[in-house]
């Protein structure tokens, strides 16, 4: 179940980033990066806690592939369908994924200080 929420996930994303935005979102699109990437984090993080390094490094690199693909698609089919290649928005999903990265550490934290079990001696 988790690997087919993470696949539909996945292909949502995927489709998300390669079509233009309704233009209300325009002044906000550097935040949707961040929070996109803060909540992908978390989420896989939850789900495969012990792969948290390959998730943000697969998440880092979705993000730039994402730029170039956007790049990509507009020279193939002569026109801007989503926006063009910006290092912003990889800096964004950086602090985003840095933001989600460091969410999901203090949360693991605060469960290990709060919720160990105590053994009597």
């Amino acid at each position: 179940m988790k690997l087919k929420s993470v696949i539909f996930l996945f292909v949502c994303s995927l489709i998300g980033f390669m079509v233009k935005l309704p233009s209300v979102f325009h002044n906000y699109d550097k935040i949707l990066h961040a929070l996109f990437y803060f909540v992908a984090a978390i989420f896989l993080y939850f789900f495969y806690p012990k792969r948290w390094y390959f998730i943000t490094i697969g998440l880092f690199f979705f993000g730039v592939m994402i730029e170039f693909f956007q790049e990509f698609s507009n020279k193939i089919l002569g026109k801007t369908i989503h926006g063009k290649f910006d290092i912003q928005d990889i800096k964004y999903n950086i602090i985003g994924l840095f933001i989600g990265t460091l969410c999901f550490f203090a949360i693991q934290f605060m469960m290990k200080i709060f919720f160990v079990k105590k053994t009597k001696v």
